[in-house]
């Protein structure tokens, strides 16, 4: 199904969102296609202040340098992840949110350990099926999982494993829509459909799947719509996870286009340049033949952070509004091919400074930065380049 084929209709206002769904097959079907949608970004709410006692510590890098301050109030943290594992994979990750250190002291059970008691919201990114062992292991991580360090490990967090009452569904209103099966389906009997989910994709104005967010199709109100005509305006009750303010800017800016001129993201924070590469993956649809060969110059005045760094390579390489990964592994992938380019290539790297500054206390654990990973990486692949 593409985008196109629902992007045009009689009517004098433009089709700004189609809603996608999966059929029994996996093959993505046409549900409905919408003028405008209210409430697509909202920023999360923060999860409710917890006192949580993180037991038997051996605390590092932030945490360390927060615990042996001599004065308060401690330092806070925007992040602490805690990978859940066994001896051999982690089990659950979890992240804690706003954190601040409030006490600390030699453990009860171990004087070389400590006990330190934060101030944190907890919030549950993943766990697998398996159940915990009897004494898991618990290790810590500063920052977001982009650019984390490590903050040592535990042998227990009091209060972690809790039941918290889930944060409120946020609804989503679909403005102006005309909708086609199942939708009707979903309209006459929507207490049946109230657990699947659909796809809605926002369309630039050229019909251009722009990007998508995932949707529950649990119908909360339909209604005649207020732009008249046969349209309905429909409240979807769980509108899914939400794009952050942040990112209506970029949506803005992409909805004209691809985006040709280089540098346009620079501007934008860390968070906003995340949304910016988000787009940027959007126009993978399968693989594309690769070429090599050539200089292929990096502007590195904006490579601040690793979105940053990952933006200025796709342009050097691709070109403006083209996606060359993430993160580091979704790098690595690119660079094994399908993706527009592949090594051997030449990259004059302008500004390499900058970067190699600003990702300095990004680390491995094989003791390279992030700046000083993939450069290896590039010139492992068979690139070679050049710092300036």
């Amino acid at each position: 199904m593409q985008a196109r084929e629902h992007a045009v209709w009689e009517r004098s206002f433009p089709v700004g969102y189609v809603l996608a769904y999966e059929d029994a097959d996996g093959e993505k079907q046409y549900g409905a296609r919408c003028v405008s949608a209210e409430g697509v970004f909202a920023d999360p709410v923060p999860p409710p202040r917890e006192v949580l006692t993180l037991r038997g510590c051996t605390p590092a890098g932030p945490l360390l340098e927060a615990v042996a301050s001599a004065s308060g109030p401690y330092r806070p943290f925007p992040e602490i992840r805690v990978g859940v594992r066994d001896d051999r994979q982690p089990l659950q990750w979890w992240t804690l949110v706003d954190t601040t250190v409030l006490a600390h002291r030699p453990s009860a059970t171990d004087p070389d350990l400590v006990d330190i008691t934060v101030g944190t919201g907890v919030r549950e990114e993943h766990s697998w099926p398996q159940p915990l062992p009897a004494s898991p292991r618990f290790e810590l991580f500063a920052g977001g999982r982009a650019a984390s360090v490590s903050a040592g490990s535990c042998q227990g967090i009091d209060g972690l494993f809790t039941a918290r009452r889930p944060a409120p569904p946020l609804p989503l209103r679909l403005i102006g829509c005309e909708p086609a099966e199942p939708l009707l389906a979903v309209l006459r009997r929507p207490r049946a459909w109230e657990r699947d989910w659909a796809q809605l994709w926002a369309l630039d104005r050229n019909g251009r799947r722009m990007t998508r967010l995932e949707v529950g199709l649990g119908i909360q109100d339909a209604r005649p719509s207020v732009l008249g005509g046969t349209l309905l305006d429909i409240t979807l009750s769980d509108g899914g996870e939400r794009p952050s303010l942040i990112a209506r800017s970029i949506w803005e800016t992409w909805y004209e286009g691809i985006p040709t001129t280089p540098n346009q993201w620079a501007a934008h924070s860390a968070q906003g340049r995340e949304e910016w590469l988000k787009m940027t993956a959007m126009g993978m649809n399968g693989q594309r033949p690769d070429r090599s060969g050539g200089e292929h110059n990096l502007d590195g005045r904006f490579a601040t952070d690793v979105p940053g760094l990952h933006l200025a390579m796709a342009e050097a390489l691709l070109g403006p509004g083209h996606y060359f990964g993430r993160a580091y592994d979704a790098f690595k992938d690119c660079l094994s091919g399908g993706f527009g380019i592949v090594p051997p290539f030449t990259l004059v790297w302008h500004d390499a400074g900058i970067a190699r500054q600003a990702l300095a206390d990004d680390v491995s654990q094989e003791g390279l930065t992030y700046f000083e990973d993939v450069v290896r990486l590039l010139e492992l692949r068979g690139a070679t380049v050049v710092l300036d």
